[in-house]
């Protein structure tokens, strides 16, 4: 469904989309599959390669400070060195809303506009914006395995496993990452004001409730960001 609304709104705003493909990357062997199937720690290779590739200055990000600790220690303009790795003690001050954007050639720039936002605030300018969203954000029904307490759906990138009983039930995504490491919440919030209403009851971030990669470590998220992860 995202995939689908991407290239739907690449289409209309006339836009040149660049793609960084882990299938592809899979094929050329610049990455390999993990035993566990988990593609997203393999992301962070290709994404380097096409940071490279295209000679990217500064790349923009959709993360928020709330999503994850690790995500909390980030600034809004986040320095990555020639390697693509972050170090969260090398941070510049943005006092003023004034931003440092100096990088030598190689080093390059992560830009989170909305690191001060929270989920509920997205959700409240998507009504008032009356923005389009892919039909997965929303209450719908799917088959789902309940791993680890967490329902993944079942797919071409995420099987059930022997013993895990296969079933039906009504879900939407809090967030879209990998198939294979992101997981649905139950849910019969199909509108924009059922979402709200939802989200501003929960007191669990969307990646505490719906990320297995994250469940890897405590410090899952900072190691990978790291080596290079968005």
């Amino acid at each position: 469904e995202v995939l689908e609304y991407r290239d739907q709104r690449v289409a209309e705003m006339g836009l040149h989309l660049v793609v960084a493909s882990v299938p592809e990357a899979l094929a050329s062997g610049l990455v390999h599959e993990s035993p566990d199937g988990m593609r997203n720690r393999i992301q962070t290779p290709v994404l380097l390669d096409a940071v490279e590739k295209y000679r990217f200055d500064a790349l923009f990000g959709g993360a928020r400070r709330d999503e994850e600790k690790a995500r909390a220690k980030e600034r809004v303009f986040s320095f990555r060195d020639d390697f693509g790795q972050w170090d969260p003690k090398n941070q510049r001050p943005e006092l003023w809303s004034l931003y440092n954007g100096r990088h030598h050639p190689g080093e390059s720039i992560r830009v989170f506009p909305l690191s001060n936002w929270t989920e509920l605030d997205i959700w409240h300018y998507i009504a008032r914006e009356a923005l389009p969203l892919p039909s997965i954000y929303y209450a719908h029904e799917r088959e789902v395995v309940d791993r680890d307490g967490m329902l993944y759906a079942v797919n071409e990138f995420f099987h059930a496993r022997s013993g895990e009983e296969r079933f039906k039930a009504r879900v939407r995504y809090r967030t879209v990452g990998d198939a294979s490491c992101t997981a649905a919440v139950r849910s019969d919030a199909d509108t924009v004001e059922k979402v709200i209403e939802e989200v501003a009851s929960t007191r669990v971030t969307e990646r505490g409730a719906t990320r297995g990669d994250d469940r890897v470590s405590e410090a899952a998220m900072e190691d990978r960001k790291r080596e290079g992860y968005f």
